[in-house]
Parts: C-alpha cells; sequence; structure tokens
C-alpha cells in the first residue's frame, strides 16, 4: 500500500506538472506509448509469439508525433499508417524463413499498434481541442478516479467475483464502487464541461464502463500470456499498461464524443 501511494503522488505530480504545456504533454504521452509497447510486446515473446515487436514500437511512435506537429495527409491518415504498416509486415514476413505463425505474428503487430499507441494518442488529440487541457483533466479525473473507487470498495466490501476466470481479484463490489467514483467525479467536473447534471451522470457511467471494460481488457491479455502484471516500472501498482489500460477505450470515445459536441 505504502508503495501504491507513493507511485501514485509522483504519476500524479507528474501530470500536473507536464498537462499545462501542450507539447510536453504530447511527449509524455508518447513515452507512455513506447513503454506499454514494450510490455505489451514483451507479454507476447513470453506467449512465444514472435511479433514485429521493433516494428511495432517505432510505428507506434510516429502516429502521436505525427499528432504532435499536426501532419495530416489525408482526413484518415492513421488509416493510412495502418495500411502501410499491413504492406511492410506482409514484405517482412517474406523474409523470414518460417511461414508458420505468420497470421498471428501479423495480426499481434498491428493489433498492439492500434491497441496502445492509436487508442492512447487521442489524449494529445483531446489536448488540442477547444479548452483543451480542461477537457483532458475530465478524461484523467474521471477514469482513474473509478479505478480509485473500484480499488477502494473492492478491497474493503468486495466478496462478489465479477469474472474470475479473466480477473480473480475484481469484484462486483468493486465495480459499482468505481462507478459510484466516476460519477461524483463527473459532477465535480461541471465547471470544465457546462453540461446538465443529468449529461454529467450520464458522462460518468459511460465513461467508468468503458473504463473498467479497459482493465478487464488489459487482464484479459496478461491472463492468456499468464503474467501477473505487464511490467514492474511502477512500484506497488504494476507496468506501463497497468496504469494506462482504463484510459485506452475511454480516450477515442471521449474525443469523437467532444468533438460532435464541440461543433
Amino acid at each position: 500500500m505504502t508503495k501504491r501511494i507513493v507511485t501514485s503522488i509522483l504519476l500524479i505530480s507528474m501530470i500536473i506538472g507536464v498537462i499545462f504545456i501542450d507539447w510536453l504533454c504530447g511527449l509524455v504521452v508518447t513515452l507512455f506509448i513506447i513503454g506499454g509497447l514494450y510490455e505489451f510486446f514483451s507479454m507476447l515473446d513470453k506467449k512465444g509469439i514472435s511479433a514485429y515487436k521493433y516494428f511495432g514500437i517505432g510505428l507506434g511512435i510516429v502516429i502521436p508525433l505525427s499528432i504532435m506537429f499536426r501532419f495530416e495527409l489525408t482526413r484518415g491518415w492513421e488509416f493510412l499508417f495502418i495500411l502501410l504498416a499491413l504492406l511492410f509486415l506482409i514484405l517482412m514476413q517474406f523474409k523470414r524463413r518460417r511461414n508458420t505463425g505468420a497470421i498471428v505474428d501479423i495480426s499481434t503487430t498491428i493489433f498492439g499498434i492500434i491497441y496502445v499507441s492509436w487508442f492512447f494518442s487521442f489524449l494529445i488529440k483531446i489536448r488540442y481541442l477547444e479548452g483543451g487541457l480542461g477537457l483532458l483533466a475530465v478524461v484523467l479525473l474521471i477514469t482513474k478516479s473509478g479505478d480509485i473507487g473500484a480499488y477502494l470498495i473492492g478491497s474493503r466490501f468486495g466478496k462478489t467475483p465479477l469474472l474470475p476466470r479473466i480477473s480473480p481479484k475484481k469484484t462486483v463490489e468493486g465495480f459499482f464502487g468505481g462507478l459510484i467514483f466516476n460519477i461524483l467525479t463527473a459532477l465535480i467536473c461541471k465547471p470544465f464541461l457546462g453540461f446538465g447534471y443529468a449529461h454529467l451522470i450520464v458522462l460518468g457511467i459511460c465513461m467508468g464502463l468503458l473504463g473498467q471494460l479497459g482493465d478487464l481488457s488489459e487482464s484479459l491479455i496478461k491472463r492468456d500470456c499468464e503474467v501477473k502484471d505487464s511490467g514492474k516500472i511502477f512500484p506497488g501498482m504494476g507496468g506501463v499498461l497497468d496504469e494506462i489500460d482504463s484510459l485506452l477505450f475511454v480516450a477515442p470515445v471521449f474525443y469523437f464524443y467532444m468533438s460532435v459536441v464541440l461543433r
């Protein structure tokens, strides 16, 4: 618990220190993407999948950097990157001496790029929206408050397993505790959004569900790869993926939603 508290304080301090400067915020997001991709491909190594680790990390870096430098060759330029990645991976597969596992190796590489790099890069896009500083703060506060609520309520009152096959420690009580924290934080964030209370409650529930879905999705990946944590970079809390998993689905959905609302 002490390690978890100290690590949390350091992470919060770092976020406060970088969120006000858009390029520095983008750089930190990129560093988290690098760490997350490295952990993802390392887990695949333990499972015996020969994904294109360094190619995946390299392309994963290009995506957030292209957002930071406002690169937009076409309207759907992210899909252009994915298409080019697929073509290069097929060409690289031709050079390998074996054919077995080609589909798995290529598919898992593409999945890692989309799941970690593309999804998490939406935090940079949110920061660059009108009023992006406040919007990014809203995403982080609502999503991570749900993580805190689920942990506190689950560890204190949790008795009913949620999905023991995927994550033995998660409980139904923790699930609803996290949602309550999501809703309360969404209401507190009213000055940043200006929405009505009913709107904020719905937003808190949706973001909470997406956050817990992201958490469970990463747990599923870890369970498949037979690892407890994605890494050990954060004492008491695990790896980079363990920290950003709840944001991976929230960030793109929130971005598209706010893009429509702000029009």
